[in-house]
């Protein structure tokens, strides 16, 4: 961090937040239910060299309304997400295509019960979209292609606590890896992904080879709970919005606050704020 930026008159109360989607994606295994990771490039601006779910930031073209949608229907995800049926179907998009921007996953079939097989046919549009050279609606249009919104669970609702000099108001989604679909890291954002149990993932954390924001760190202890893909999908979750609250004690240690924050900070693991200079 440049000490130009950090002495740079802030306002945290200036900083807009931006809407934003992530996706557990998860699968059975022998060893219990896996969830595909990815450690972030580091550098990147947000969160960078931190092990994160696939997702970010809503689109404009996510709000396409001429989008073929399969699935509950644009009213249930806004009364889940305790939003507009406007924003919760661009909330709902902005999670399927950063799914398969960021890992190659798409759900979406050529019809309402079905879901593609193999992604391959479709790499150069990924790249694209990835560039912002096409948007989805275009590219879901152009293939055939309806939502599988049915093939989501809402999750949580994560907001950046005030503080921070990049905001979100993150919804989580759950999702199961579609068949015959292969999870992979060809983004420019990920330096590496894997598929690993919560459980592991939470050792990966204590043990310092992995570092995770709250809301990770909560998703994954959550998840740890499930026996099967199935029970994780069922569990019908209610989102209330959970907003972390910074601070600052008399050593400079900053610290975040949030429901449940005792076995983040007495987990063992690393918290990302250790060498801030610029909050």
């Amino acid at each position: 961090m440049s000490s130009e930026r950090s002495a740079a008159p802030f306002d945290p109360a200036a900083v807009p937040i931006k809407d934003a989607s992530t996706v557990l994606l998860i699968r059975d295994s022998d060893r219990g239910v896996e969830v595909f990771l990815q450690r972030r490039v580091v550098g990147m601006d947000f969160a960078g060299g931190m092990t994160v779910f696939p997702g970010g930031g809503v689109d404009p073209s996510d709000s396409d309304a001429s989008v073929r949608w399969a699935g509950p229907s644009v009213a249930w995800w806004a009364e889940r997400f305790k939003t507009t049926e406007g924003r919760a179907q661009a909330l709902v998009l902005a999670a399927v295509r950063e799914t398969f921007e960021e890992c190659g996953l798409l759900l979406a079939g050529p019809t309402e019960d079905t879901v593609v097989a193999d992604t391959a046919p479709y790499a150069q549009a990924r790249r694209r979209l990835e560039a912002r050279e096409l948007s989805f609606g275009d590219f879901l249009a152009a293939e055939g292609l309806t939502v599988r919104t049915d093939l989501l669970r809402p999750r949580a609702n994560w907001i950046t606590p005030l503080g921070e000099r990049r905001r979100y108001d993150t919804n989580f989604f759950v999702a199961a890896l579609p068949e015959g679909q292969r999870a992979d890291g060809d983004t420019t954002e990920a330096e590496h992904v894997q598929w690993r149990t919560a459980v592991d993932a939470l050792e990966d954390w204590k043990s310092g080879a992995s570092i995770l924001l709250p809301p990770t760190w909560a998703q994954l202890t959550s998840l740890a709970g499930y026996r099967t893909v199935a029970e994780a999908l069922a569990d019908e979750v209610v989102i209330e919005p959970i907003l972390p609250i910074m601070s600052r004690n008399d050593a400079g240690q900053i610290h975040i606050a949030f429901g449940g924050d005792e076995g983040y900070y007495t987990g063992g693991g690393p918290h990302p704020w250790a060498a801030r200079t610029d909050l």
